[in-house]
């Protein structure tokens, strides 16, 4: 048994990540023996390849308007551990993460001695932990983000009340599928016989698995740009969108949200569907007013987030090559007359050139690829400075770049840091640091 939590989270990043063996065997008969808790709420399930985490976050914040209590389960954290679970926006303490991870650690080592059943990761002991808490703590709903995939992800033990797929594109290739199409009916598992669907701004063929999928399961489908959909109003001075909403009972004016770029509006137009959706199963009646405040308080770090304004440093954790292509739609629709300094470093197991190939498309861009201490992290190398070398550059040490960055940088000139969400957390972290002293 554990007394400390730095104990506790040892002993949890010491199972394999991910499991070699792909199933739910193994969450479920942990889950079974500690009383199944993803039974005793209510849950919504988002998956997607990207915008899981903005959408889980309008979600909490539209949710908590109605006087609910939120739990919500995302990865990866970017500021603490604890993050990954939280209720009305408080991590999990440090003595209610020891306390459950006592009650799983033994049932951990007697399911490790069956050898249809040993091997239990990570995620799936986080997961655990997350239903074991909301449910102990009694939330009156929990949004649930999928680690990896959907159909065989850990969290897909659950009967939500709402499925949500945010967006499908390349990625996790080795896991998940060599095409489009076997990616998307890997999402596509998260829906439920009968369980409403809501389904993102999803490009064909992926949409076509989609709605294949909830044909074959009776699952009612709300479709972008079908059954919903964001009219953008105007650019305001402002960091952030306005937006009207259109589905098929009416719309919504005067909607704002505090994260910036279109992908965002498109991330809130999904949540907000789903939150809808929700109500009218559980009987909810929102106003008008309250979808406004709920919304406008919605919060992500590391997604298209503004540091400081003078000068302007935005992070934004990009970390594959859709993502990267909103964050460039972003920066060439906001910032097209500016001067702007890249930060850049990603892992090895993501297309790092193609992305590279994004960034250089930006106006007035120059990038500094780097690199950080995690596992896979990028390997500098000539044959990516060729690519561009009077724009291209490297630095080995983060920290040395972005000083000399800063001490180039002309007042309206602006400073992208992006990547891997591990890399952009390290390196927001450092920012906020500074930031602190400097103002303290």
């Amino acid at each position: 048994m554990y007394t400390t939590v730095e104990e506790a989270i040892e002993w949890i990043h010491s199972r394999k990540k991910f499991g070699v063996r792909p199933g739910l065997m193994r969450i479920e008969s942990l889950l079974e023996k500690c009383d199944h808790p993803e039974h005793q709420i209510p849950t919504i399930h988002v998956a997607g390849t990207n915008g899981k985490g903005s959408t889980v976050s309008f979600l909490r914040s539209l949710l908590a308007e109605q006087g609910l209590t939120v739990g919500i389960f995302t990865s990866p954290y970017i500021e603490r551990f604890h993050e990954r679970i939280q209720i009305d926006q408080t991590f999990i303490s440090d003595e209610a993460l020891v306390t459950i991870v006592n009650r799983i650690y033994p049932v951990v080592m007697a399911l490790d001695e069956d050898p249809e059943l040993t091997g239990i990761t990570e995620f799936e002991i986080l997961t655990a932990c997350a239903f074991l808490y909301f449910a102990q703590e009694n939330v009156d709903v929990a949004v649930i983000e999928v680690g990896l995939g959907g159909l065989y992800d850990s969290t897909n033990v659950i009967t939500p009340k709402v499925s949500v797929i945010t967006t499908i594109g390349l990625d996790h290739m080795d896991i998940l599928g060599d095409t489009i199409e076997e990616i998307a009916l890997q999402k596509a598992g998260i829906i439920k016989p009968s369980v409403p669907v809501v389904i993102g701004n999803i490009a064909e063929p992926a949409l076509s698995v989609l709605k294949q999928v909830a044909k074959n399961k009776q699952a009612p489908a709300s479709i972008y740009d079908q059954n919903f959909h964001p009219h953008y109003e105007h650019v305001d001075a402002q960091w952030g969108e306005w937006w009207t909403f259109y589905n098929e009972a009416g719309r919504i004016q005067e909607l704002y949200i505090p994260l910036m770029g279109r992908h965002q509006v498109e991330n809130a137009s999904v949540a907000l569907e789903a939150f809808l959706n929700y109500c009218t199963q559980m009987n909810l009646k929102p106003q008008q007013k309250e979808i406004r405040r709920g919304l406008k308080q919605a919060y992500w770090p590391a997604r298209m987030e503004r540091l400081h304004t003078d000068p302007l440093i935005i992070v934004d954790g990009a970390h594959n090559e859709h993502a990267m292509a909103r964050l460039v739609e972003n920066m060439q629709q906001d910032f097209s007359q500016r001067k702007i300094y890249v930060l850049f470093s990603a892992l090895q197991t993501k297309p790092v050139t193609q992305m590279i190939d994004q960034l250089l498309t930006i106006p007035n861009c120059e990038i500094l690829l780097t690199t950080f201490d995690f596992p896979k992290a990028l390997v500098l190398s000539d044959s990516l400075l060729k690519k561009a070398p009077k724009r291209l550059s490297f630095v080995s040490l983060w920290q040395v770049g972005l000083g000399e960055i800063l001490e180039k940088m002309q007042e309206d000139d602006v400073l992208l840091i992006t990547g891997s969400l591990y890399f952009v957390s390290e390196v927001r972290a450092f920012i906020l640091t500074l930031l602190e002293e400097n103002n303290g």
